[in-house]
């Protein structure tokens, strides 16, 4: 059995994803940095001081999950935490690259139905799948730490605030992802109440990445801050939530 705590960050090659990777494996994690092209994977890891890993993971790819857990097992005998970081906003259109593209894209009543699947497919079902695989190595673990990377517009009570000034970006795609992914926590969460697993959700605010062409107003690192605290857990802190670094946001 591997000696250090083991994390396994998806989608960890960039933007938040990177800053958990980096902040997890400066606490003494090893941690495994998941990307769907194994080149940057590697570049990424090759940046982080300490021990990181690189380690190829298609969330949508059923073969490509099965290869990361079996190579977790086979290297490293457990996971400690596992973070659904890999996100997108869109399901291909190449608009939504900016707040505006990212709205038109989302219109409910133009937005592609493939391009809905698509975001539903890395969102959603991805991090069940990945869940589903890794569980038998958080099982290995004494304590372990799923955490989930939501955002505030997957909340009904945030999105039907009309103060609130974010609400119709997250569309008919991004924001309901957003809101099946809390709705997928909780399930997990539920699931695992009795034994020494923690799941919980968190939104890491307006981040500056290229999810949003770098116009959000918060660095990677603060983006990141909140899910390394929920990785970091002890035993009597709750399961089955939704926060921030601010404290915590209503379903």
């Amino acid at each position: 059995m591997h000696e250090k705590p083991v994390a396994l960050v998806t989608g960890g090659n960039q933007g938040i994803g990177l800053a958990i990777a980096t902040e997890l494996a400066a606490r003494g994690f090893t941690v495994l940095v998941g990307s769907r092209d194994p080149s940057r994977g590697e570049a990424a890891a090759a940046g982080i001081s300490g021990d990181a890993r690189a380690i190829a993971l298609d969330v949508t790819n059923a073969g490509s999950i099965a290869a990361a857990a079996r190579r977790v097992e086979e290297e490293l005998g457990r996971l400690d935490v596992l973070v659904n970081n890999a996100g997108i906003a869109n399901g291909g259109d190449t608009r939504a690259t900016t707040l505006e593209g990212i709205l038109e894209s989302g219109c409910p009543s133009r937005a592609a139905i493939s391009d809905i699947r698509a975001v539903f497919e890395t969102n959603v079902f991805g991090v069940i799948a990945v869940t589903q695989a890794m569980l038998p190595l958080l099982r290995q673990a004494p304590a372990a730490r799923i955490v989930n990377v939501s955002s505030r517009v997957g909340s009904m009570t945030v999105i039907s605030d009309p103060a609130y000034p974010m609400r119709r970006v997250g569309g008919v795609a991004y924001g309901p992802s957003k809101s099946a992914l809390n709705a997928v926590t909780i399930a997990f969460a539920q699931e695992l109440a009795r034994t020494a697993i923690k799941v919980n959700a968190m939104c890491p605010g307006f981040t500056a990445t290229a999810f949003n062409d770098h116009a959000g107003t918060r660095s990677a690192a603060e983006g990141a801050r909140e899910a390394v605290r929920l990785a970091l857990l002890g035993p009597d802190a709750p399961t089955g939530t939704f926060s921030n670094d601010a404290g915590p946001i209503p379903w």
